[in-house]
Order: C-alpha cells, then structure tokens, then sequence
C-alpha cells in the first residue's frame, strides 16, 4: 500500500511539474523529464484484485493453449477452483486485447472504415534482414495493473527493432514504435494482425509513404504471424511470469533490460 502511494503520488508530482510549464509541448517536456508519454497519462487501473488475478491466469493459460476460447478458458479456471463464468471470461479477454486463435466463419458486418490487405507471406523464403518486419500487442500484467506491450522484429534475424509500452490499447504507441524503428531500416514487407492500431489511417499512411508492402493476418489467424507470437511466449515465461511489476517505470526497466540481454 506504501509503494502504490509513493507511486501514485510521483505520478501526481510529474504532471504538477510539467502542468506549471505550459509553454513547452507536452511531447517536449516529458522527454526533458525522461518520462515516456504513456506514463505521464497512466492512471491505477480500476479493476478488483480478483479480476487482475484471473487476468493473469487466463493470460497464462491462452499463452499456452492460443486455441482456447472462452468457454475453455473458464473450464480450466474452474478447474483451478475459481467461481467463474464464461460471460465474466469474455470480458475480461476483450480488455487483454486478445481472442481465440482458429478459422471461423466471418458472421460480423464488413467495417467500411478497416482497409484489408492480403497475407504475403505464405511459402516465402526469407533469406534477408529487412526482407520481412511484423508487429503485434501483448497484455504484460502488475501487481495492481496492467500494460499492453508492442514490438516491432525482424524475421530473418528475430532481433527486436524496437518496442513500447501503453496503459491503453490506442494506436498511438504502435504509431511511435513504428516511426522508432523506420529510423534504422526499412523493410520490404511488413506484416501484422487486423486489429484497429495497425488499420488506423495514420499507421498505414506511414508504410505506403516508404513504398513498403503490407501484409496482414488472416481473420483469427495470429500464427501467420509465428515468429513474433514465439517470442511472446519467451517474454511471458523468461521475465514477465518470473516478476511481479509493481509500476509503468519498473516494467520498463526489467524488460528494456531483457530485451537488450
């Protein structure tokens, strides 16, 4: 109770200080400050320590087995003695970002506004870096919390071109991880899942303004995507799983220093 307080209020005490120096932009300041942008907005998430429990677990578990749904889900958290059921499971999984991974009929409504790009990448030799990048978004959890880890990686080499991390699931952390890592290459390809951060106008306008080919997922399909989905799983059980993050700076601190190892 003690950390989250002193946490809390050193939260309280960089936006105070930047608050008092309005004539700076917000980006500008808080790189003086070296406080990333997704920090200075982080607020304690609000959901019960129970609920942050079976987050954890049901990450365990669909990091395992991405083939479970939420009805799977909740038989084996049942089977872990917890009183549960599948509608609870459901929304917890919409707030982790993720959704079982096998072919199902497409039953929604076309989104007129998400622009659909084929999967390049079937029977292709990658025989170069650069030749292919892909991205993709993790739920990392905290002791009170949670976070949402992007990365950007290489396939050819498996080298983590760069990452960041967000309190919330907008696109504007993909957005920068993306522009980070066009600072140092440029692929001939890159490769990512449907969701709504890598459909967003501005991340694609981003990819078609450097003539780079964009390749996406199949529908439900996240092993299109194997390598990245690999290394998600050595993040989980190498160093997330092995902590227990107290706070946004902690996190990044213990897997920027992964990472780099």
């Amino acid at each position: 109770m003690v950390k989250k307080k002193v946490r809390e209020s050193g939260i309280v005490e960089r936006k105070a200080l930047i608050a008092e120096h309005e004539g700076i932009s917000l980006q500008r300041q808080c790189q003086l400050l070296s406080v990333h942008r997704s920090s200075y907005y982080y607020e304690p998430c609000r959901e019960t320590d129970l609920n942050l429990e079976l987050m954890g677990e049901i990450d365990k578990i669909y990091t395992d087995i991405p083939s479970y749904g939420s009805r799977r889900i909740a038989e084996a958290l049942i089977n872990q003695g917890y009183n549960i059921n599948r509608k609870r499971v459901q929304r917890l999984m919409r707030i982790m970002g993720i959704e079982v991974i096998y072919p199902r009929p497409n039953l929604s409504k076309p989104n007129l506004n998400h622009r659909r790009f084929p999967y390049l990448l079937k029977g292709v030799k990658i025989e170069n870096v650069n030749h292919v990048w892909s991205t993709d978004i993790t739920y990392i959890p905290l002791r009170s919390g949670y976070l949402y880890l992007v990365a950007v990686l290489d396939w050819f080499s498996r080298y983590v071109l760069t990452w960041r991390l967000s309190n919330n699931l907008e696109s504007g952390f993909c957005i920068d991880a993306l522009k980070e890592a066009l600072e140092v290459g440029k692929p001939k390809i890159f490769n990512s899942d449907q969701g709504s951060q890598f459909t967003c106008n501005k991340f694609l306008e981003i990819l078609e303004a450097g003539n780079i080919e964009i390749s996406m997922d199949g529908k439900g399909r996240a092993f299109d995507n194997i390598y990245i989905e690999r290394f998600w799983r050595t993040v989980k059980y190498e160093e997330v799983y092995c902590k227990a993050y107290e706070s946004f700076e902690e996190a990044k601190e213990n897997l920027g220093f992964y990472i780099k190892h």
